[in-house]
């Protein structure tokens, strides 16, 4: 069975952005030996136009090959007039208002999300499922999250879009790695204990 991935980066208290969801302030994290590290083993993590900018669109899909968004993720993408933001996998946007897909290479999930999730961690496949986010779909899909990737900032925001954005529930992980990087930051991955 596939797995499907919370790939998040966060402050220390928490928050993956403002209270408006905003987190372009944590791009700045992205260089030496931390963006070696993002583009080496999560290239597919990178938006499409990112990976040719980077001149990394060549390489290949090390984990995911599915990716599931919010919708607010998602408009990030179309303010900027990109209507499929990760061309190199196949995209499933979470949308109870946006009905109709303004590109025929992204899939709008409008029902049975738990389901359509389910589905896909069925199929037969090497390769997992990257949730990009955000807050509340991820709250959403906490009883199907089989691993987490947290990208932990050095800075406290206070307060902002939680990590998670659902009721209060214990939900047990099991820590499987953490790398530091000169920068500050911190990555842990946890799977779920079942």
């Amino acid at each position: 069975m596939r797995k499907l991935t919370y790939f998040i980066a966060c402050s220390i208290d928490g928050f993956i952005g403002d209270p408006g969801g905003d987190a372009t302030y944590m791009y700045s994290f992205a260089e030496g030996e931390f963006f070696e590290f993002l583009t080496t083993e999560y290239p597919e993590t990178v938006f499409t136009q990112g990976r040719r900018a980077l001149g990394i669109d060549d390489r290949p899909n090390r984990r995911f090959d599915t990716i599931i968004q919010g919708r607010a993720s998602y408009d990030l993408s179309l303010k900027d007039g990109v209507t499929s933001p990760y061309a190199h996998l196949r995209q499933y946007v979470a949308s109870r208002t946006l009905r109709e897909s303004p590109d025929p290479h992204v899939e709008i999930v409008a029902d049975d999300l738990v389901g359509t999730v389910r589905r896909l961690k069925a199929e037969e496949g090497e390769l997992g499922i990257y949730l990009c986010g955000g807050s509340v779909l991820a709250g959403e899909l906490l009883d199907e999250i089989d691993e987490l990737v947290i990208k932990t900032y050095p800075v406290v925001q206070g307060s902002g879009m939680p990590m998670f954005g659902s009721g209060f529930a214990v939900t047990d992980f099991q820590l499987d790695d953490v790398r530091a990087f000169k920068n500050g930051t911190l990555v842990r991955t946890y799977s779920r204990k079942r």
